[in-house]
């Protein structure tokens, strides 16, 4: 099995929205619970238009992951120091593949200046953010309604650090 962490281009929309789609229907049924109003909403903007559109963003940063050369994962982070997205299909779940495009995106916003990144992620990932540093700091419903966790990371902080858990705002925790 080989495995390709590499910028998304615009000839990978199509393939990264059937990505988002599956996802989104077959993995995160823990957040929309089969309701098809909360999911049609959530899947709405998952087209293959708007996805090009978010990768020719120059304020976005779309990475693909490829295994055996078929498209299994796309992961988003803006400038604005947000990872919009992160999902892979099903079966390409619990390989390391979410990982290497989580680590992809936060490389990108070092590159960009970005000290913190932040998230909405869904219960169904929950655990995944944790294991990756992500502290939660609570909740949030979604435009789309479903109740998200807010997730925030430091960067640039070395693993294990005091640091690396205090709050999210700088403010003194007393």
């Amino acid at each position: 099995m080989v495995i390709d962490i590499r910028t998304a281009a615009l000839e990978d929309a199509s393939a990264a929205c059937h990505v988002l789609r599956r996802s989104i229907a077959e993995s995160c049924e823990l957040d929309h619970r089969q309701q098809p109003d909360i999911l049609q909403s959530w899947l709405g903007n998952k087209t293959p238009d708007n996805i090009a559109s978010w990768i020719a963003s120059p304020s976005n940063y779309t990475a693909v992951a490829l295994r055996d050369g078929e498209l299994v994962g796309v992961a988003l982070v803006t400038q604005a120091g947000k990872l919009s997205l992160c999902y892979l299909l099903p079966e390409a779940q619990h390989a390391g593949i979410g990982k290497a495009l989580l680590e992809k995106c936060e490389q990108q916003a070092r590159a960009w200046g970005v000290s913190v990144l932040r998230l909405h992620g869904t219960a169904t990932a929950r655990a995944f953010f944790a294991r990756n540093g992500y502290v939660l700091a609570g909740k949030e419903k979604s435009c789309y309604g479903v109740e998200c966790d807010f997730f925030w990371k430091k960067l640039n902080v070395p693993a294990g650090s005091e640091s690396e858990s205090k709050r999210f705002c700088s403010c003194s925790a007393q």
